[in-house]
């Protein structure tokens, strides 16, 4: 059975990602900041009193630790960790109030990641070490993004948290690649959950979120160690970062803008 450890599961990308592992048949810790919504989320799994539920926000690193450690204690180790947790705004480096702003989005979605996977990695190397030809998979997952490949006007925090998430994850890949730990990073283009539903803008090839949980726990079955879902968004992001930048500042420089903090509620 795999043990599976996944944050921002309340909604979006992570319940759908904790139903199609739920599905499978997975063992599951849920963590997210909203304790009703992930309870309502839990009940609707097979095995719903199999899985440990978290109210935990990822910014808070200690209680992350701790709610990892139980997991841990609960399931005597781990197969998949997910740091999906992630929040985007609308920003502006002249507005004076979005400094705070970016100091959110930079520390969810870039920092807890790292505290996210931390608590794991001692227990998958003597996971590893233990038992090398073991059938099961030792995966831990970055949620980057396509906005990642390429600063987007108007979304500066948000590209940079998730250019960092790559970077940081191929790092850390290179890293435990002697330990038999495969770091996997997956960069979702447009997936309808609440976090796009508030975009002012046409979104090509948006996808169901169930349709991308499908695909993602596939690229993570198959180690694959960076994955664009989906599939159309690899060639629309292969060849952004082929475009001079003369030509991309001139394609992009109208682009409409995601709204800022406050202006369309919390994603």
């Amino acid at each position: 059975m795999l043990r599976v450890f996944i944050t921002g599961a309340s909604s979006g990308l992570g319940a759908a990602l904790a139903r199609e592992y739920a599905l499978q048949g997975a063992r599951l810790g849920l963590l997210s900041r909203r304790a009703e919504a992930l309870q309502t989320l839990a009940a609707s799994l097979p095995n719903a009193s199999s899985h440990r539920l978290y109210a935990v926000d990822v910014n808070d690193s200690t209680a992350l630790a701790a709610a990892a450690e139980d997991f841990l204690r609960e399931t005597g180790g781990i197969d998949i960790v997910i740091a999906n947790a992630g929040i985007s705004h609308g920003t502006l480096t002249e507005r004076k109030a979005d400094l705070a702003v970016f100091s959110r989005i930079i520390q969810t979605n870039l920092i807890a990641t790292v505290a996210t996977f931390a608590p794991f990695i001692d227990t998958m190397r003597l996971q590893a070490a233990s038992d090398p030809r073991s059938a099961m998979p030792l995966r831990l997952v970055g949620i980057a993004s396509v906005a990642g490949i390429r600063g987007l006007p108007g979304a500066e925090a948000y590209s940079a948290s998730k250019a960092a998430v790559i970077s940081y994850c191929e790092s850390l890949r290179v890293e435990l690649r002697r330990y038999g730990i495969t770091v996997v990073t997956i960069a979702p283009g447009y997936i309808d959950t609440p976090m796009t539903r508030i975009n002012p803008y046409p979104m090509p090839f948006l996808l169901p979120a169930d349709e991308f949980a499908r695909r993602a726990v596939r690229t993570i079955a198959a180690g694959r160690s960076y994955a664009v879902i989906p599939w159309q968004m690899r060639g629309v992001s292969w060849l952004l970062r082929l475009l001079p930048n003369w030509l991309y500042d001139r394609l992009f420089a109208n682009a409409p803008h995601k709204p800022a903090f406050g202006e369309a509620g919390e994603p």
